[in-house]
Parts: structure tokens; C-alpha cells; sequence
């Protein structure tokens, strides 16, 4: 059962819940009155907040982190910009995994590249270098970084580590930037919601179950959205640390900020195994704590689950798809039809229940979520003995990082693995991007991993390709294999199996891993491949502005893979202007080229030539203008491109889903809401205005907005911001939600890197 309160709660002594509502007829333990502002400061994530905050005000916080992470997707264009800003060394710990780009398949040597890149940055600037097949990022910080009491950002969406007492954040590379120049991260205190858990996770039930029973409650909602999840109660006792890291690392889908647990004698032994007994402390919320919602989770009602396309909110029970696959798989066929707008492309799920029997086609279990010890212990046991069968039916498994492999070796689960049929690969979070075990056209994937967004599995609707991803626990993945591809929960397989205790082993990290934090060698030379590019020059915001409409997507929410794909495309991830030729690629293809034509005009505008001269009908346009701001004239109106899109943003941190907009000369986003904090900030950091509307938009792609003074907007509370849809003769009502005075100074100056070039002058 899960349950959602409507309104607030206080929390007593970490066990008994009191809605708000009821709270003018309780007592504190201490015997006085519940108070709201004092119990905030209850929680643990008022004190982790408090303790990294470098003002007294804790309504508007301005965080410094203990340590930040990356990936080879961003690390090179996070280094890039903070060059560009400054930057002469890391001061505090940065770790620059290469678990994504880690098959040099791609563009010939330009994967590689960005490692060699990535070595020589770690020894300039004083890093830490973790190289390819090694460990996933996350795991790789869970093992050697988080602590309790602790704040870790991370430029990849699911930087969780809230089951070791770390509050983490995923966002885009600017925030990282900011912290390597030693700013702040800043942000209004966020709303905390309590995750209550009570009972004990059944036999067959694993942390993937337990975590989309959670993302089905909450996504759609909106429920924990920009919050801090908060786990609480006596059923954390009930899970083991690593169990808890791959239900936590899943908090990421349901839209939160971050996350944090409640610690224990578990979480001790996790520290001390891996070496840093002294990073552990009891963290627990104060007797009397208030949270802004709480999420009442029972596990022992917890079912094996499966989250279909395309969404990991898109959560049923096993049992539930199995009773009524026809009917529910239709859904989703239908929903593809929606999301490709491609008649040409034949896919269908419902197609794949035989007998009455759903039948899958590939099974995954990697990375951050699906990869750690637990998992892959629990589903080996599964399989031992078993085989998957020498149909279509096939199934890899990832260790999340060299070290578990290494026990999962020691302790014969791998042997179980490969005697079973499976494949066991190194660590690598492609299966998760669409970059290794893309499915065949009109196949369906269940996957141990985070994601199971349109395409991201890696087809190619353009091409005429589509297959399909459903999200389960590596159990029920293992039973399914055993069961020959036939979909298959794990508690039909359950015994009173336990995982034996894992037994970490640093050799690997020792041997291969750079770690030079303290050390930098400003004498160092970067190296850089052929593929390694300069961020273009960008122009500050002018006054006034004409935004050419060059994208409208009305689909529900756009997540960041369609602004960007992920795949292949992330091997051009360290070229600006070769990555942005993928912009929206699968969602509007067109984009690129429109956005190409209105930067043209702006060019011509920069480099003093009448805009007119390059495509005729501005003149009309102009001549509108006139009639609006006659005071304004035309050299002085900055034109740039703008995509609509109802609810952008939701997924990955990746800051490219906006500089590939920006250096495609993009100057704002209009949108109903943004999906994540994390999108909206990207596209400040990039110099777009993040601009909203209510209502449905009465323009079209092609159509152009004026949008005057918008710099004394910025100035304004920004709640009501005149535009005008020209040759339409209609008035828009735009607004932009809160900024601070460090993201409208970067938006003005036309990106993060100009910023800081200004301040140096």
C-alpha cells in the first residue's frame, strides 16, 4: 500500500505520523505545542542544508559541496567552460568517470580522446580519473565519496546517495562550473516530504519493485517535485545499504531535487568496508520534525512490478499486465503511434502475447540501479541450474563497478551467469542511453536500469525503427530468462534465499585509478583531439528581442533525450556546434535548419547588413514593430530562435538539451512549466530566457514574437511580460518564475562563460 497525504505532517519520534490538520490537538514529546517553523528544522535535510549553506539565510541557501562527479558525456564541456570562465584548479574533489562514451565505435578516435582529455585534466587541475570499464559513476561514488551528512553534485540526473546519508544533485554542467570557481549553489530552501516505510520486503521482491510501486505514485502528480525525498520509519532497518542505493537512486524519475535516508548500524558496516568508517554518523530526523507531504510506503504489500513505454511512471504489478496484457499493451501501442507520427513504423506489443503468455525479447540488468552486488547475487541464484534458452530470448548483465564484479567472480555468481546463457559485461551505463544492447526493431526490453523513455533504448524512428523498453527488477528479469522469455515475476522463484555479505576489494581502483586531488600541475598540457572544440562566441542580451517560433511540440512533457538524443550522438558531446546538428533530430527534424536561418539573421544584424537583405519578409515584420515600440529601432533588436514545448526538461541533467539551442543561436524557451529545476537552469546558465505562458500558444512554427524591454522585465517582478505574435495581430502575457540576481546577471551577459569573463575584467 502506499498512501499520499494531502497536506503536511509532523513526524514524532521518527514513528508516529500527525497531519497538520490534527496537530492543534497534540503535544510535543517535550509536552509543548507542535510548531511548524521550529519542526522544519527537524528533518535531516534541514541540518545537511544548513551545515553546507554559506549564509545565515535558509530561506535563500547558497551551497558549497563536499565533491562533485562526471561522466565522459559532460566532463569535457563542463572543463571547457570553466577554462574559458577561469578556472586554475579544482578546489575541492572532482571525479570524472568514463562510464558512458566507453565504446570507441563512434567517430573514429574521438571517444578515447575525451579520455586522454579528461587524464590531463585531472593532473592540471588536480582531479580524480576513473577509466573506462572500471565502475559506473554512481557506484564509483557510493564507494569512495558519500558519507552521511554529506553534499555531492554531479553533472549526470541520477546523482543519488541519499541512502548513505549524502544529499546528491544531479544537474547541468553550468552548476558544476560554478562550484570549480568556487561560487555557490543557489536555490530557495526546497519543500521536504517524508517517505514513511514500514513492514519488510517480500521474498522475490527487490529494490527496482519497491522504487517504480513509489515513481507510479508520485510522477504524475507532480507530488515530490523540486523537493527532498526524505526516508523514514522503521522499514529502512528492513533493507540492507546496497538494496537501499538502487531504490534511491531511483528518486531521479519521480522529478525531485534530492534525497536523503535515515542511517543505521548498516549504513556503518557499508562505510567501514569501504573504508571510511570516520564518514559515517546516526542521522535521524529531530523528535518533532514537519514535512511538507509524506509518501506512506508498506512494503511488505509490494508486488514484483514492471514499468512499460514510456515512462518509468508508467508503473503496473506483474500479476496485474499478465491478467490483462491485451487490453493494457494496446495502450501502448496506441501511445506509440502518438509519440513517432510515423504510419511506416510497425510496432506492437500486444502482438507478443502467445498462449495468453507475454514473451520479451531481451533482458538487461547494469548500471547504477540494476548493477549493484545485491542485485546480481539475487538474480544469479535465480538462474543457477537454469538456462535461458536458444530463442530470441537473450540476457547481459553489467556489474556496476570492477570491484563487485570481482566478488560477484569470487562468489560464483558469474559462473551461475554464464551457465545460464547470460552474457556478463564490464561496467557501463550504455544500455541505459541507447549506446550497447539496442533491442531489434519491434522488440521488447526489461531492464534493471533507470530509464525507459522513447528512443532511448537506442531506434531510430526516422529510420523506420522503434522498439520498445518495460523497467523490472533484476529478479523478476532472472525469472523471466529462466522462464525462456515468458514474462515472469520473481516470487514465483522465491525461497528464503539471502545475499551473503559483500566484500569490497580496492585493488582494481588502485592500480588503475588517478587520483590528484591536492596535486595540480598548472604545467601540465591539456590534450586535446581533433573533435575537441571551443564553445562559440555567444552575444549578450540586447533590449528588445524577436524570437522566431522554430520548434511547437505539444506533447504532455519533452524529456531531455528528445531536446538531445542520447546513443551515438553522445560521442560529439565535446563539439558544440557538431553535437547541435542532432538537436531534436527525433522529435522535430526540421529544428536544425530553422534554427540555422534565424541565426543567419542575426549574423547579418551583428555584422551591420540589414536583416531584410537575407530573407525578405522581415520587412513586414519591421514595419510592425514600428507601429509597437516606434522608438525602438531595427539594428537594436537582437533575433534569435525559440522552441515551444508544453512541459520541457524532464530526465537526464545533460546540459546540451540547451546549448545546442544556444549556439544554434536559441534566446528563449517559452513554456506551461518546466518538467526539472535542472532543465530551467540549464537553459540561464546558457543565456536563454526561461520564459512561461498560460493558456494554449496562438502561434506557429515560423511565426515571429517581439518581445520589448525585456531587460527592464528582468528587473521587475517578471510576472507579466508583454509579447506580440507579429502578422497576428495578438498580445501574449509571458512571465518567468523566480530568478536570483546571479541568473538574470547570466542571462544578460549572454551565458555563464561571458559572465565570468565579465567579473574578471
Amino acid at each position: 500500500m502506499i498512501k499520499l497525504y494531502d497536506g503536511g505532517i509532523f513526524l514524532l519520534n521518527g514513528t508516529e505520523i500527525v497531519p497538520e490538520e490534527e496537530a492543534v490537538q497534540r503535544k510535543a514529546p517535550d509536552g509543548r505545542a507542535l510548531d511548524k517553523a521550529e519542526a522544519k528544522k527537524g528533518t535531516i535535510a534541514w541540518s545537511i542544508l544548513k551545515a553546507h549553506n554559506t549564509t545565515d539565510d535558509m530561506e535563500h541557501l547558497k551551497e558549497r559541496f563536499d565533491a562533485m562527479a562526471s561522466h565522459d558525456i559532460t566532463f569535457v564541456g563542463i572543463i571547457q567552460t570553466a577554462r574559458a570562465s577561469g578556472l586554475e584548479k579544482f578546489p575541492l574533489p572532482y571525479v570524472m568517470t568514463n562510464c558512458h562514451n566507453s565504446l570507441c565505435a563512434v567517430g573514429g578516435t574521438i571517444n578515447e580522446d575525451d579520455h586522454v582529455f579528461g587524464l590531463s585534466a585531472a593532473k592540471k587541475y588536480g582531479g580524480i580519473f576513473v577509466p573506462p570499464h572500471l565502475a559506473v559513476i554512481h557506484q564509483y561514488m557510493r564507494e569512495m565519496y558519500a558519507g552521511c551528512g554529506k553534499m555531492i553534485l554531479g553533472s549526470d540526473s541520477h546523482t543519488r546517495y541519499g541512502a548513505l546519508g549524502t544529499m546528491a544533485v544531479g544537474e547541468g554542467g553550468g552548476e558544476l562550473v560554478k562550484q570549480l570557481l568556487c561560487d555557490t549553489y543557489d536555490i530557495a530552501y526546497p519543500g521536504v516530504v517524508a517517505v514513511y516505510l514500514t513492514g519488510k520486503p517480500n521474498p522475490g521482491v527487490g529494490p527496482h519493485d519497491i522504487a517504480l510501486a513509489i515513481v507510479g505514485a508520485v510522477f504524475k502528480n507532480g507530488y515530490v517535485k523540486n523537493k527532498v525525498m526524505e526516508f523514514v520509519g522503521p522499514g529502512v532497518d528492513s533493507m540492507t545499504t546496497d538494496f537501499r542505493n538502487s531504490v534511491d537512486v531511483m528518486t531521479t524519475e519521480t522529478t525531485c531535487l534530492s534525497s536523503v535516508w535515515r542511517t543505521d548500524d548498516d549504513t556503518k558496516a557499508y562505510l567501514a568496508m569501504h573504508g571510511r568508517p570516520e564518514d559515517y554518523k546516526k542521522l535521524d530526523p529531530e523528535d518533532v520534525a514537519y514535512y511538507d507531504g509524506c509518501v506512506f510506503v508498506d512494503l511488505s504489500t509490494v508486488k514484483p512490478m514492471i514499468a512499460l513505454p514510456f515512462h518509468p511512471s508508467n508503473a503496473y504489478e506483474i500479476d496485474e499486465l499478465n491478467a490483462n496484457a491485451k487490453d493494457i499493451l494496446h495502450e501502448v501501442d496506441e501511445h506509440a503511434k502518438e509519440i513517432t507520427e510515423n504510419p511506416d513504423i510497425h510496432f506492437n506489443l500486444a502482438d507478443k502475447v502467445v498462449g495468453g503468455k507475454l514473451h520479451v525479447q531481451q533482458g538487461i540488468i547494469a548500471g547504477c540501479a540494476g548493477g549493484n552486488y545485491v542485485n546480481v547475487m539475487a538474480a544469479a541464484h535465480i538462474l543457477r541450474n537454469a538456462q535461458c534458452g536458444n530463442d530470441v530470448f537473450n540476457l547481459s548483465v553489467y556489474p556496476s563497478s570492477q570491484p563487485v564484479y570481482m566478488d560477484l567472480v569470487k562468489k560464483g555468481a558469474i559462473y551461475d551467469l554464464m551457465a545460464a546463457g547470460a552474457v556478463v559485461k564490464t561496467a557501463f551505463c550504455g544500455p541505459c542511453f541507447g549506446a550497447g544492447d539496442t533491442p531489434a526493431n519491434n522488440e521488447l526490453s526489461v531492464r534493471h536500469t533507470t530509464r525507459n523513455f522513447p528512443n532511448r533504448e537506442g531506434s531510430k524512428p526516422g529510420n523506420g525503427q522503434l522498439a520498445a523498453v518495460a523497467l523490472m527488477d533484476a529478479r523478476s528479469i532472472a525469472a523471466t530468462a529462466a522462464n525462456k522469455g515468458v514474462l515472469t515475476p520473481a516470487t514465483e522463484y522465491a525461497d528464503d534465499y539471502e545475499v551473503p555479505e559483500y566484500e569490497f576489494n580496492e585493488s582494481s581502483y588502485e592500480s588503475r585509478v588517478y587520483t590528484g586531488f591536492g596535486k595540480a600541475d598548472a604545467d601540465h598540457d591539456l590534450v586535446y583531439g581533433p573533435n575537441i572544440k571551443d564553445w562559440p562566441e555567444m552575444e549578450p542580451l540586447s533590449d528588445n528581442i524577436l524570437l522566431r517560433v522554430d520548434s511547437k511540440i505539444m506533447d504532455a512533457v519533452t524529456t531531455t533525450d528528445e531536446l538531445i538524443p542520447s546513443g551515438e550522438t553522445s560521442s560529439y558531446r565535446s563539439n558544440p556546434l557538431g553535437l547541435a546538428e542532432f538537436t531534436l533530430s527525433r522529435r522535430d527534424p526540421g529544428y536544425v535548419g530553422r534554427a540555422k536561418e534565424t541565426r543567419a539573421l542575426e549574423s547579418a544584424r551583428c555584422g551591420g547588413e540589414d536583416p531584410v537583405s537575407v530573407q525578405a519578409d522581415l520587412a513586414a515584420v519591421y514595419d510592425e514593430i514600428a507601429t509597437i515600440a516606434p522608438d525602438v529601432k531595427k539594428e537594436e533588436i537582437e533575433i534569435g530562435s525559440m522552441i515551444y514545448a508544453v512541459k520541457p526538461g524532464d530526465g537526464s541533467a545533460r546540459e546540451q538539451a540547451a546549448s545546442c539551442q544556444r549556439v544554434l543561436g536559441g534566446l528563449a524557451n517559452i513554456c506551461s512549466e518546466y518538467a526539472t529545476k535542472r532543465y530551467r537552469s540549464n537553459v540561464m546558465n546558457w543565456g536563454m530566457l526561461p520564459f512561461q505562458m498560460e493558456g494554449e500558444p496562438e502561434f506557429e512554427v515560423g511565426d515571429y514574437i517581439f518581445v520589448p524591454g525585456v531587460k527592464k522585465a528582468l528587473s521587475g517582478d517578471m510576472k507579466e511580460i508583454p509579447a506580440y505574435v507579429i502578422g497576428k495581430n495578438r498580445k501574449l502575457s509571458l512571465y518567468i518564475g523566480g530568478m536570483t540576481d546571479h541568473e538574470k546577471e547570466i542571462v544578460e551577459a549572454g551565458c555563464l562563460i561571458n559572465y565570468n569573463r565579465n567579473r574578471k575584467k
